[in-house]
């Protein structure tokens, strides 16, 4: 592996290698010759917004930073079924050692990415966006966030450190919704924006009287979110959040909420289709595999 200062992406990628690579690759090591050269092929395997081809490259060239790309496709385009998304070519053990890890990375950004998108166009022209929630995995926040925003959503915080989101369990803690937001008013940075939670009416109308910035109108069907949204009448940024589905998404949008958070974007995305292919035109790994016999 490279041996350069590892940026925040590295660390990342090169931790996911040592959880699969161990001390050694025991099949390549196996089966493939050292020197033995050749071309794979990154195919889709289904239509997709792809989404992770630097952590995908990444992935690889921590293991070998000879190998070489030839990319047909970038991060954010649409790819029909069937084709070929790259290429990558150099030494075979380097490549198939990566390959699972890398595929592992792509597969579900391009999935966050391509549900995003299905979201977003089923709200357009509603005037409401989709945003993502912390529900990522662990260690890979970056990764799902960023295939958020190439399929066209919108981060909510990073984390915990850069916005103020009041819930249920903050309000119990504090007392009540406007005993939370006015400590968070006295003891918060002033450049961030306070988010309060509420679950009905009686809390939203709290919300506003406290001065929350935002108000998250939690796990409300339409009609209760149509009254929130005119008892608010614009003197907050409104977010509808929990429970939303493809199915129900559009008709939540057209209650006038501004925000719309989904948390199944990251929590339980399907993962994209992909294989990796090793090319009938491999020419030179072929005639080492063959002449020494591996």
């Amino acid at each position: 592996m490279n041996s350069e200062p590892f940026s925040p992406l590295r660390r990342m990628v090169r931790h996911a290698l040592e959880e699969d690579l161990g001390p050694g690759d025991a099949t390549t090591l196996a089966t493939v010759a050292p020197n033995a050269s050749g071309e794979a092929i990154l195919i889709a395997r289904e239509e997709l917004l792809l989404a992770g081809m630097s952590v995908f490259k990444q992935t690889f060239l921590e293991i070998d930073s000879s190998l070489t790309f030839v990319e047909r496709y970038k991060d954010g385009d649409v790819v029909p079924e069937g084709s070929t998304v790259c290429r990558i070519r150099g030494r075979m053990a380097a490549i198939l050692t990566a390959e699972r890890t890398a595929l592992n990375f792509l597969q579900r950004m391009s999935g966050i990415a391509s549900l995003t998108r299905r979201y977003v166009a089923a709200i357009e022209g509603s005037g409401a966006k989709i945003l993502d929630t912390r529900k990522t995995v662990p260690g890979l926040r970056w990764c799902d966030k960023y295939a958020v925003t190439t399929g066209g959503g919108q981060n909510h915080r990073f984390g915990l450190f850069d916005g103020i989101l009041i819930k249920d369990n903050h309000i119990a803690a504090a007392g009540s919704i406007s005993k939370a937001v006015s400590l968070a008013r006295e003891k918060a940075a002033h450049t961030l924006k306070v988010e309060v939670e509420v679950e009905d009416l009686d809390g939203v109308k709290e919300a506003i009287a406290s001065g929350a910035d935002i108000i998250l109108l939690d796990n409300m069907g339409p009609e209760k979110l149509k009254e929130a949204v005119s008892l608010i009448d614009g003197s907050a940024t409104t977010e509808a959040s929990g429970g939303i589905t493809l199915e129900t998404v559009k008709e939540i949008a057209d209650t006038g909420v501004d925000f719309i958070s989904v948390g199944e974007l990251t929590h339980s995305p399907r993962a994209a289709d992909f294989s990796l292919e090793i090319s009938e035109n491999a020419g030179n790994w072929l005639s080492v595999v063959r002449k020494k016999k591996v």
